[in-house]
């Protein structure tokens, strides 16, 4: 049993993947009847925080061209396949007086570290989108990395993914990706803090989780019964931060409790309830807009709203949450290192652009809803259109599909699965 990541007290953010690119746009895109001075702030929220460039390893080291900006976006779809990554970053600076003691500014300050790191990866024919989630603790090679002062860093063999994010900025987390994965193409990035989650779950109303078992967290100080309970504001973050209160307190088990949030929050947007509802919109796309730092590619609407028209023809039994494949790490067992069989059929789907199939269940911190632990969550009605996922988290296979290995844990967006609390491990 992996143990790793369970010794540290800290819990950091965990808000993403489709989210990044999804959540903002699909809100933008739905809004676009609001009044001009609204979107003109969303706008404004966008430029203010366009502040990176990303550094392409295809380029050679050279940025790539900010992209222009403009008020008015054009609702076209962004042409061809995607990627874009989004790093959740612990930081504790400027994130409020909860986060201003001692221990947690000794924690983590800054830049911080990229504690949640999730890949988007929508395919060419608009049809499907992969989001994987890379373990933290991941013990991985980072390569020559850009420096804030304009040099670089050396290239590392072995560190945790989640110090890629200090180490050299936005950049960094992207070019490990890619050297994982074997692409060159993550063209967009964004990074999201703790003030982000919180808002972004506010503007929806809150966001329907299902607990197979009660969730008791002292650390993150979370505290739910079994069964559905809609969370939202500092409870909906310190249900993503919670590390302890899940199953058997690894990282491992956290990512699938990320999942189930991630994928009711798809369904709560996507309902008639909330688009139909340009309040709602207009705030989730502020909340958004405000707590992300983008990478300048996607530093306006236009490419944003791009991305929403290629997104929301995919149905959410499409939208596949993938765990990336790891094993124990064999010099240290409180760490992970890529399996690489399940690992490299992920890269070669992601690599030709091919949709996914989960062969195995949800992760090891959640149960199918319905399966014998606890009854489905009332989560909103999502479209008629929407086919569902089959009982047991997998869907069926099309052709030219990539049924992953039991290694690559996940689900489905349309699928509703229930967090388990946590059980004894050792090291309480």
């Amino acid at each position: 049993m992996l143990r790793h990541a369970r010794a540290a007290a800290r819990h950091p953010l965990a808000f993403a993947g489709k989210i990044a690119a999804s959540v903002v746009s699909v809100a933008l895109v739905s809004s676009l009847g609001i009044a001009a001075l609204a979107f003109a702030d969303v706008n404004r929220n966008i430029q203010d925080n366009s502040q990176v460039h990303l550094v392409q390893q295809k380029s050679a080291g050279q940025t790539a061209p900010p992209v222009k900006k403009s008020i008015q976006p054009a609702a076209t779809a962004l042409e061809g396949e995607f990627n874009v990554l989004l790093v959740g970053t612990d930081t504790r600076t400027g994130q409020g007086a909860q986060f201003q003691n001692k221990a947690d500014q000794q924690a983590s300050s800054g830049v911080g570290n990229n504690d949640v790191t999730m890949l988007l990866h929508v395919n060419a024919a608009h049809t499907a989108a992969t989001v994987v989630s890379f373990p933290r603790d991941l013990v991985l090679a980072i390569p020559s990395c850009p420096s804030s002062s304009g040099g670089w860093y050396s290239s590392m063999s072995a560190q945790m993914l989640n110090t890629a994010l200090t180490y050299g900025g936005l950049s960094c987390p992207v070019l490990t990706i890619e050297k994982l994965l074997g692409i060159d193409d993550i063209n967009y990035a964004a990074e999201i803090s703790f003030d982000g989650v919180a808002a972004m779950s506010d503007a929806v109303g809150g966001v329907p989780v299902c607990l197979a078992t009660p969730i008791n967290d002292p650390y993150v100080g979370l505290h739910l019964p079994a069964g559905t309970t809609s969370i939202k504001g500092q409870d909906a973050l310190a249900f993503l931060r919670s590390r302890h209160g899940v199953d058997d307190g690894s990282d491992l088990a956290r990512i699938s409790n990320q999942q189930n949030f991630l994928s009711s929050l798809l369904r709560t947007i996507t309902s008639a309830g909330t688009l139909s509802n340009p309040i709602k919109l207009y705030q989730l796309a502020e909340a958004a807009t405000q707590n992300m730092t983008l990478s300048d590619t996607m530093g306006d609407t236009k490419t944003l709203v791009g991305m929403a028209v290629a997104l929301k023809s995919i149905p959410l039994s499409q939208i596949t949450f993938v765990q990336f494949p790891v094993v124990s790490d064999p010099t240290n067992t409180n760490r992970v290192v890529a399996d690489e069989y399940g690992a490299s059929v992920l890269a070669k789907a992601i690599q030709d652009d091919q949709p996914v199939v989960l062969s195995a269940s949800t992760g090891r911190g959640t149960v199918v809803a319905g399966s014998g632990a606890t009854t489905p969550p009332a989560s909103p009605t999502t479209p008629a259109t929407t086919p569902t996922t089959p009982a047991g988290g997998t869907s069926t296979p099309s052709s030219g599909d990539v049924t992953l290995t039991k290694g690559a844990t996940g689900q489905t967006a349309d699928e509703q699965t229930c967090t388990k609390g946590v059980t004894s491990y050792p090291g309480g």
